[in-house]
């Protein structure tokens, strides 16, 4: 059961270094479309943004196994006052290329907490019909499926590992697992903190859709990986993990999140491979170009860990 982990510095359309069909599980969060705190004017226009995930989605179908998951954590846009369908349209390039809509799960995030500033603050200065706008308390996690799942496979897997990968029912109806709802607290903007500056979701998400939908000993990927948070729960929970990042300054960050899983143990960690493709430093500097503060905040980094 020693596990291996692999993180790509390269695009996340060409997936060359994964076999087809050896994917057991896709869990990720795509750049969010241009969002004013994290990617401001990275795209060019909605449709970039749109080329990315089809072409992507694309390679996914190659890589994921037969009956398998993939899941996205992701939510529509507000930008520069128009809202931008997101979770629709990825919804609609994922079963044109191939995949079965299979779920879509709310993440709510505490009342308490606001990113972005009050919009239905509006209505108090103008209490009056049509100056209506929602604060976001909500995330979507849409899930897909590459045909349907041989339930064959599962029975005739070792008895070790279908007992190492059993669900604690427990914990699944304590916390509500079942339900189409998930009360999950975000990842705060606390200083100092080993994502600061990064847009990265909770532990709590992959490691359920993890426990949700993978063996032990099964392949994770993350195709935009960021600091790596799915690559680290996966390898404290057994699996093999594969990630794909553009960022060449967020590897740092990485290694130091990774590291903080010092205390799984030592068979379940397994060995990370890190590979920089050629592809990387081009991209790296059309991030560059496109993205002034979240090159701000990996300079940061970058000169911490140095």
């Amino acid at each position: 059961m020693n596990a291996c982990h692999k993180i790509v510095f390269g695009d996340c359309r060409d997936m060359h270094e994964i076999d087809s069909e050896s994917i057991h599980l896709m869990v990720t969060s795509p750049p969010y479309y241009n969002a004013p705190f994290d990617y401001p004017d990275l795209f060019k226009d909605y449709d970039q943004f749109l080329d990315l995930i089809t072409g992507f989605s694309k390679e996914l179908y190659r890589v994921l196994a037969p009956g398998r998951v993939a899941s996205y954590v992701t939510d529509d846009m507000l930008v520069k006052g128009e809202k931008y369908p997101v979770v629709a349209d990825i919804t609609k390039i994922m079963i044109e290329n191939g995949f079965r809509y299979r779920d879509r799960i709310v993440w709510v995030k505490p009342k308490g907490y606001m990113r972005i500033s009050r919009r239905s603050g509006v209505v108090l200065r103008n209490p009056y019909p049509m100056y209506f706008y929602p604060d976001n308390i909500q995330e979507s996690i849409i899930i897909f499926q590459k045909g349907k799942f041989d339930y064959g496979y599962a029975r005739k897997l070792d008895r070790e590992v279908r007992e190492a990968s059993r669900i604690d029912t427990c914990q699944y109806n304590r916390n509500e697992w079942h339900l189409t709802v998930w009360n999950i607290t975000n990842v705060l903007p606390v200083q100092g903190r080993v994502e600061e500056g990064i847009a990265a979701f909770p532990e709590e998400i992959p490691r359920r859709l993890i426990s949700l939908f993978s063996y032990v000993g099964e392949t994770v990927l993350d195709p935009f990986l960021g600091s790596g948070t799915t690559v680290k729960v996966a390898r404290e929970m057994g699996r093999n993990s594969w990630g794909y990042e553009i960022d060449l300054e967020l590897r740092p960050v990485i290694e130091e999140k990774i590291g903080l899983a010092r205390t799984a143990s030592t068979r379940r960690k397994g060995t990370i491979d890190f590979i920089e493709r050629a592809d990387a430093k081009r991209l790296r500097a059309f991030l560059q170009s496109r993205v002034k503060m979240q090159r701000s905040v990996t300079r940061k980094k970058w000169r911490k860990h140095c």
